[in-house]
């Protein structure tokens, strides 16, 4: 593994540019060419909005032809300058190239470093998002993403913007997560009543911004038989939880049933959540149900598209988190070029585990452990407070290692997740 490990430090170097550096290719955009796609940066101003600017990262799979959705991934208050980092995420574009989806991450600004300047739609930041889509649209030759349906996430300011987004654009999205929202958003039209949500708040009962702003949205949601659950982890906090560990998997139950069948039909062509298949849970027991079976109040139990989301609900409010028992899938493309000697550059592809992501991959030689990339930490992880991607920008995902050629001698390389689950190894042909 030592002498594998000083190659590491050629990453950076031997990477395409187009990976590394931006490139300005039209007026009022740029784009970035990154391992699973490309990402379009693109900021939007008006005299007519209440805060400064508005900008945002969208991602685009390579392997889409016809795109289906969009998932937003709204940042909370004081967070300026982190929002884009989702467009870069492994996890999240893996999610996203299964089920072809662009992904958004914006980064709404205002100077006097107030969300209160952005939060509401009426500012400004939900004309800014279609404006955005529709320019991206055209730029990218995916004219369908100025109407496709949306998948809201929003962190604290940012949930409360995604529950404003419900009242205003309901007919335009897929389902809400609100990780700790914050304020209250008012008075939800009919309309949003058959989008589903979920709301996940922390810390203190009581606490009047957010943990209160939680038990409200979804009282007003479920009383009126609105598609609503909350999911309260009392030991963590508003800006501590593995939420996208419940919100993926939300998020992929509502897809199957909700999501267009035809690429680029756009919002108007989403289909109703199944009623047939969703369970209720019982938010001070947590036991679990169908909703025909229910037996208390359905109205005061939490809300789920079918089965398997009810139980990884269960376990998240249990637990904190839900665990991934699976491993993720092997890496693909695997090359070796000769560098020196007797030495090679191998290289590899990969896609992300959907459920949690990238740790690092491991290199062998025949049976026998001889590098790893990373040679320490991980190779992209998340933080727990506004969910982004570290480090964003990745280095290319090749290692040097010594190999004699010899016939006996086999390398192979694995994916290795978050949660210490290894691949089946991919050998080097």
């Amino acid at each position: 593994m030592n002498k594998a490990g000083w190659w590491l430090g050629l990453c950076g170097l031997l990477m395409p540019l187009s990976a590394r550096a931006q490139k300005n290719t039209a007026p009022g955009y740029q784009v970035r060419q990154v391992a699973n796609g490309k990402v379009y940066i693109i900021t939007q101003t008006d005299a007519h909005y209440t805060f400064d600017s508005a900008r945002y990262a969208v991602f685009i799979p390579d392997s889409v032809s016809g795109l289906q959705g969009i998932f937003v991934h709204q940042h909370g208050c004081t967070m300026e300058g982190r929002g884009i980092a989702t467009a870069f995420d492994l996890q999240y574009q893996a999610f996203a190239k299964k089920w072809n989806l662009a992904i958004v991450g914006p980064d709404l600004y205002s100077a006097k470093g107030n969300c209160h300047d952005w939060r509401n739609p009426g500012s400004g930041s939900g004309p800014a998002l279609i404006k955005a889509l529709a320019a991206i649209g055209k730029a990218s030759g995916h004219k369908e993403l100025a109407a496709l349906p949306w998948l809201l996430w929003g962190h604290s300011g940012g949930g409360y913007w995604a529950l404003s987004m419900l009242r205003e654009y309901p007919k335009r999205i897929l389902a809400v997560f609100g990780y700790s929202p914050a304020f209250e958003p008012g008075a939800y039209p009919p309309a949003a009543l058959e989008v589903p949500v979920m709301m996940r708040h922390a810390g203190p009962a009581g606490d009047a911004c957010c943990w209160q702003t939680s038990i409200r949205e979804f009282g007003k949601l479920r009383s009126r038989g609105g598609y609503a659950s909350i999911a309260c982890t009392p030991y963590q906090s508003h800006n501590y939880s593995y939420v996208r560990y419940i919100a993926i998997p939300f998020y992929e139950a509502v897809l199957r049933q909700r999501l267009p069948s035809a690429p680029g039909a756009g919002y108007a062509a989403m289909r109703p959540a199944d009623r047939s298949q969703a369970w209720l849970g019982d938010t001070v027991s947590y036991n679990i149900y169908p909703a025909q079976r229910f037996p208390g109040n359905k109205r005061n139990a939490a809300w789920f598209p079918d089965s398997a989301t009810a139980a990884k609900w269960r376990e998240y409010v249990i637990t904190g988190t839900v665990i991934d028992h699976t491993p993720p899938p092997a890496p693909n493309h695997v090359r070796g070029v000769q560098v020196q000697g007797d030495a090679i550059m191998l290289s590899w592809q990969a896609d992300a585990d959907i459920e949690s992501g990238i740790s690092h991959f491991n290199i062998y030689r025949n049976d026998q452990l001889i590098g790893r990339f990373p040679e320490t930490g991980t190779c992209q992880n998340f933080d727990t407070n506004g969910d982004d991607a570290y480090p964003r920008e990745l280095p290319a995902l090749q290692i040097g290692i010594p190999h004699s050629g010899a016939s006996s001698s086999t390398i192979s390389v694995s994916t290795v997740n978050l949660f210490g689950l290894e691949s089946a190894r991919t050998v080097l042909p």
